[in-house]
């Protein structure tokens, strides 16, 4: 159960969420999407694994999921049954106080990361209800934590430039903040935990996921010239690198696991099976 953040809250969190129940694979592949995820585990542990960097973590009260370029692998060890939260790109500090360079391609517990969450995991503890909790996930995200107004600002120009336009020189953009371009490349990367252009990397990926019909024919070259890759083998080295998987792999995947409107929303998950 997803519920969009509103308010002010809504430029530093993209959505909080609950889930229970048994998903249909045990391991599944999630890809990164340029945020920062903190889960608060309250039933059977989930195991995180990031691909090709970091250490896998068995997660028995919470993990938090740093910005990334590379896909997690998640497997829950039972029945999930946890609540999270997703920053938007430049949100990770004002929400939770944390500084995303720190955290970039790294899972960690989440109360040992981020201490709030202690507090936090015993008032879900409580909730009777999915939309309980969600809303004491939204209270203890209201006021949020101190940030550099200004440094975010900026930054959150410039990550709207890019989910617009995700093949827009970096120069362009910040001219247009009236700022250099490596001045805005360690602010940025201060502040989302990546590079501008590696972020507009996940987006322009994260737009193609959204778009494509798994159940349809997918031009693959077409996507290609859309988006702005140079050619559509191009465009599979940047989704096996954002996936971990062909995109034929994903189509495989994504049509054994989920029916047209389950696949619908399920972009950037790639379930492996038992």
């Amino acid at each position: 159960m997803p519920r969009r953040v509103g308010g002010e809250t809504g430029r530093f969190v993209e959505l909080v969420w609950f889930a229970r129940g048994r998903i249909t694979g045990v391991r599944e592949r999630i890809a990164p999407t340029g945020s920062t995820v903190a889960a608060v585990v309250l039933g059977d542990p989930i195991r995180q694994t990031p691909v090709g960097e970091g250490a896998v973590l068995l997660a028995e009260e919470g993990f938090l999921i740093g910005p990334h370029d590379r896909p997690i692998v998640n497997e829950p060890q039972g029945e999930t049954f946890c609540v999270g939260i997703v920053t938007t790109p430049v949100g990770c500090r004002p929400a939770l106080g944390l500084a995303p360079a720190t955290l970039r391609g790294r899972v960690m517990d989440l109360l040992r990361a981020w201490p709030k969450a202690l507090g936090l995991r015993r008032e879900l503890m409580t909730c009777r209800t999915p939309a309980e909790a969600l809303d004491v996930v939204e209270a203890a995200l209201a006021t949020p934590e101190p940030f550099d107004r200004h440094a975010f600002e900026r930054c959150e120009a410039a990550v709207q430039q890019l989910s617009a336009e995700p093949t827009r020189p970096v120069t362009d953009i910040a001219a247009g903040l009236g700022v250099s371009h490596g001045y805005l490349d360690r602010q940025f990367t201060e502040q989302v935990g990546l590079s501008p252009r590696t972020l507009a990397r996940i987006l322009r990926m994260r737009r193609l996921l959204e778009e494509i019909d798994v159940y349809g024919s997918v031009g693959w070259a077409d996507k290609a010239a859309e988006l702005g890759w140079f050619d559509q083998a191009h465009l599979i080295r940047d989704f096996k690198r954002h996936t971990g998987v062909t995109p034929s792999e994903y189509l495989a995947a994504q049509r054994a696991t989920y029916n047209r409107t389950e696949a619908a929303t399920s972009a950037g998950f790639v379930p492996e099976g038992r």
